[in-house]
């Protein structure tokens, strides 16, 4: 019985991988049960083998053959490889950089741009307020990067950013999609008006930063912080020395550092795989030195362990346009900023609005070395219109009247200064002169860059086609320029933060 088995398991299974419709007219033709045996044992056999197309057979797992260039042929390990860069990565303290796409086309353009420098990518980048205002979810986020990545063969580590997370919520509908960078923002529970509250008011916020058990009493944070000096190799000492600056440094970031724990622990709750970066960049102020010195030593008393933080920097991280502001007291407190995170951490410095910093990359990239993330986001938006603007020069003109005429209400919660007299009125130009002005000039690209949400969900053209709808046919059939345009632009993002 075991040579007949044999002789006729090699020639079912032969003819199985030959002609697989024939197979089951050969199974009926077999009426005894040894061939229905033998056609069961084959079929597992071929799930549980490979075809090694060097040496023209199959091999069980336990025979693993290897090939002439010595790399093994296992379905299994190729199997297993495509699963590891289908999920992201927790990323570390390597150099990053976040790739917003808030149309979910764009990930093949990064991929071309990823050439360009060495930091890791984090393609999948969406903040909690982008949903809304696009009407995404961090599943379809999630789906249109991963993708992509198999379509283009992506075999490297790449990182999922849940931005700017506020609430419970926020953390649970983005841990549920397989994010593994969270984003906390505790912007509500920062006092922006502790500078220049007077002696009464900040005594009051004193006392309600206690009842809300971010510190037991004011003689504690007094005798946690005060004459204290912190070392910073490099760049000398750093101490709390004025009292009254310490108080109104705890008002400041006390309420906010103890939300920030909260958040924490939600994250760990929902996502057993996970960094934390901390955002301070949505405050009225720049975060001084002194000020990110309480924050870290914050967060290490309360075992907050974060991968970066985001500070708010001297000078204007205005949306959409290169950094305005005198460059060296920026790379001065930036060197300082790198000291603190570096002896108390160590963790990255994290560069919000990151988009379109020219002026400043190479001095970001020399000072904050490997301890660097950058996020980007409504810079993508921008180089996708700018696929309209040269083969749909009058779907682009629409585009552009509609966000004119909604700049004014949706420029409220961006940091931009342009004005729209600042740009000249899109129907007297020429489709070249016209992609210049809104696409390459600073108040047209602020226009543009914060009226995406109310173009991508309430707009639409003069034939009623929602501009979204129009925006992703176009990018479709000129998928070749689109991820033209972005890899030049976010590559020379890349090169100018790698080159320093």
């Amino acid at each position: 019985m075991g040579t007949f088995l044999l002789s006729w398991q090699k020639d079912v299974f032969i003819e199985l991988r030959r002609s697989w419709p024939f197979f089951l007219d050969r199974v009926f033709e077999l009426c005894y049960a040894e061939a229905l045996f033998v056609a069961c044992l084959s079929i597992q056999m071929y799930w549980n083998s490979g075809w090694c197309f060097e040496c023209h057979r199959f091999f069980t797992p336990a025979q693993a053959p290897v090939s002439r260039h010595g790399k093994p042929r296992r379905k299994a390990k190729r199997r297993a490889a495509m699963a590891a860069t289908d999920s992201p990565s927790l990323l570390g303290l390597k150099p990053s950089f976040g790739f917003g796409d808030r149309l979910g086309v764009a990930t093949p353009g990064h991929i071309l741009a990823c050439r360009k420098g060495h930091m890791l990518p984090v393609f999948a980048q969406q903040s909690a307020r982008e949903l809304a205002r696009t009407q995404r979810t961090p599943d379809e986020v999630m789906r249109c990067a991963q993708n992509a990545l198999r379509q283009h063969n992506w075999t490297g580590a790449w990182g999922a950013d849940a931005d700017h997370l506020r609430t419970q919520e926020d953390v649970e509908y983005f841990a549920a999609a397989g994010f593994t960078f969270f984003t906390i923002d505790p912007s509500a529970y920062v006092n922006n008006a502790a500078g220049h509250l007077n002696h009464m008011a900040l005594q009051l916020a004193l006392d309600e930063l206690c009842r809300a058990g971010a510190f037991a009493s004011v003689l504690e944070i007094e005798s946690l912080y005060m004459n204290r000096s912190f070392d910073l190799p490099g760049s000398g000492l750093l101490a709390f020395t004025d009292r009254e600056l310490l108080l109104r440094t705890a008002v400041k970031y006390g309420l906010a550092i103890a939300y920030a724990q909260q958040m924490a622990a939600w994250i760990a709750g929902a996502a057993a795989t996970h960094e934390i970066e901390l955002s301070v960049d949505e405050t009225d102020t720049p975060t001084s030195p002194l000020e990110h010195l309480f924050i870290a030593l914050e967060l290490r008393r309360r075992n907050i362990r974060v991968v970066s933080l985001a500070p708010r920097f001297l000078g204007d991280f205005e949306k959409g346009v290169d950094y305005k502001g005198r460059l060296e007291p920026f790379e001065a407190a930036l060197r300082l900023h790198v000291a603190i995170a570096r002896q108390f951490g160590p963790y990255k410095i994290s560069v919000h609005s990151g988009s379109d910093k020219f002026r400043i990359y190479p001095i970001i990239g020399r000072v904050c070395g490997d301890l660097l993330h950058v996020k980007t986001a409504g810079t993508s938006y921008l180089e996708a219109l700018r696929v309209l603007a040269r083969v749909r020069p009058a779907l682009f003109l629409e585009l552009i009247e509609f966000s004119r005429a909604r700049y004014d209400k949706d420029r409220a919660s961006y940091h931009v200064s342009a004005n729209l007299s600042d740009a000249r009125p899109p129907g007297g130009l020429n489709p070249q002169d016209r992609e210049q002005e809104y696409l390459d000039m600073p108040a047209g690209r602020q226009i543009l860059h914060v009226t995406f949400g109310a173009a991508l969900t309430a707009g639409r053209t003069h034939g009623a086609q929602p501009f979204k709808e129009a925006i992703l046919e176009t990018l479709a059939a000129h998928a070749d320029l689109h991820n033209e345009v972005l890899a030049r632009h976010l590559g020379r993002h890349l090169e100018l933060l790698s080159a320093g």
